[in-house]
Order: structure tokens, then sequence, then C-alpha cells
């Protein structure tokens, strides 16, 4: 979504924000703000299931069908035009699959607390540090079945006794009530993104995209070691930390509209 009567000023950048499990283009928008504010263009994207996607994430059977909205918005950009993407959480596998497809109209991708996998999820190493670990908390999905209970789950929904503290920890509660209130089910189909492969020439492609990657210090969702070794594993052109939870566009947004403006 993009504000009505908005004015592009040619010498500013077009960021793409990109939201994680179960958000939508809704969480962005004190960042979006705070970047429109400083002449910027931003696009906010609702992948398929997401509050403002009017899909059934229950109906959302492929990664590629889930991601579509974001794919198809690049695949759009006229020649010449190049954005800077930018993917919280999940957000990142999308992020980084269309560097896979379209490195030309990609000027940099930015990762926040983001899955950042060169080919998604490929291996058990790939899983371990990609996909978070909330046992400590208990039992917190509620999974839907809607093909039939010997099927496997059709989505996936972090139940709103557990969100706080998880996602929003560092956040006001006003902005955490607004959130559990528009968060959703994802599609389980999110958990086999994979594109790609080490062998089949898009390495290249996918490298020639500079990436930042900002640590989020106090996250109870993507943890730090987590984020830590999608860094060593494939370390970007710049790392930088904000000291938050999950979800600096709540908890911390001018400072993380700072480091994304240092960034470029």
């Amino acid at each position: 979504m993009e504000a009505s009567g908005e004015v592009y000023k040619a010498n500013k950048e077009h960021f793409v924000l990109v939201h994680g499990a179960g958000h939508g283009a809704w969480c962005w928008f004190k960042l979006a703000c705070l970047l429109r504010g400083a002449g910027h263009r931003v696009s906010c994207i609702d992948l398929a299931g997401a509050t403002g996607s009017l899909v059934d994430p229950d109906n959302v059977r492929s990664f590629d069908e889930y991601e579509a909205p974001l794919i198809d918005f690049v695949a759009a950009l006229p020649d010449g035009h190049k954005v800077i993407l930018v993917g919280h959480s999940a957000g990142g596998l999308s992020v980084t699959h269309a560097m896979h497809l379209f490195r030309d109209k990609i000027k940099q991708a930015i990762f926040i607390a983001a899955t950042m996998l060169p080919f998604g999820y490929q291996t058990e190493q790939d899983i371990k540090d990609g996909v978070p670990d909330l046992s400590e908390f208990g039992d917190v999905y509620d999974l839907k079945f809607s093909l039939g209970d010997d099927c496997p789950p059709t989505s996936v929904a972090l139940r709103e006794e557990h969100q706080r503290a998880i996602l929003y920890q560092q956040c006001s509660h006003e902005d955490s009530t607004l959130a559990s209130i528009l968060l959703r089910p994802w599609p389980a189909a999110l958990s086999t993104a994979r594109f790609g492969h080490v062998n089949d020439g898009t390495e290249s492609a996918v490298n020639a995209v500079p990436r930042v990657y900002i640590k989020t210090a106090n996250d109870h969702m993507v943890k730090p070691e987590q984020q830590e070794a999608m860094i060593r594993r494939w370390p970007p052109s710049e790392v930088v930390a904000i000291d938050t939870d999950h979800s600096p566009f709540f908890s911390a947004p001018e400072r993380l509209f700072e480091l994304i403006l240092r960034s470029l």
C-alpha cells in the first residue's frame, strides 16, 4: 500500500517493506511514516494470507503462492528502477528469493531480525538457524487442518496469550494490543520455502545484491544466537544491532529508521 498523493522525489530511494509471519503491511506504519517524511517512496506488501491480502491463509498451498504479491510487484517495476527490499523475520525468505530472481532491480536488501538463508530451508542446519525455537514458552501454536486431520496443517497461529512475551515485550501495551487484533494465522506452506541451489548458477545472482543485517539484541522469536549463526554462514556487507525485542518497528521505530538510513 502507498499513501495516496504521495510525492516521489527522484533523488530519494524506493523502499519495499516485507512483513514476517502473521503480520501484514500494517506493521510498518510507523517506519513508513518516517521514511516518507524524509522524502522516500515506500511500498508495504501484504503477502498472501495477511490481513490486507483478502486471501484465506488456509487456501495458500505453496511458498510461491504465499510470496506472489512481492514477486509480482518487483517483476512489474519498470526497467532501470531499483528498490531497497526490507524484510522482517520470515519476510527475509521472500526478500532472498526476490534477490535470486531480480538482482538488477534490487539496489540493496535489509534484513531485520530476519531469516537470512541463501537458498531457504535446504538443510537441517538451515532449519536450526532459521526456524524459531519457542519450546521454552510451552505450547504456543494453534494449527488448523482445513484439508482434514490426516493431512498436514494448512495454517499456523501464535496464541494470543504468548504474543507479547515472544514478539512485543518492549513495545507499548497500545501497540501490542493493536498487533494482537491484526495478527492472522500464516500459511503453513511458509515452512516449505526453498529456492535455487549452490550448484545451479543462482549463487552469483543472490550474492550480487548488497545486504545489511539488523540484529535485535533481546529477541525471543529469532534468538540472537540464530541471527549470529545465519550471519556467520552467509556474511552480509554490514551488520548493526538494535537493543530491542523482535519488533523494532513498534518498540524503537526512530532508531530503526536511523539505522536504515545509515546503511544506504
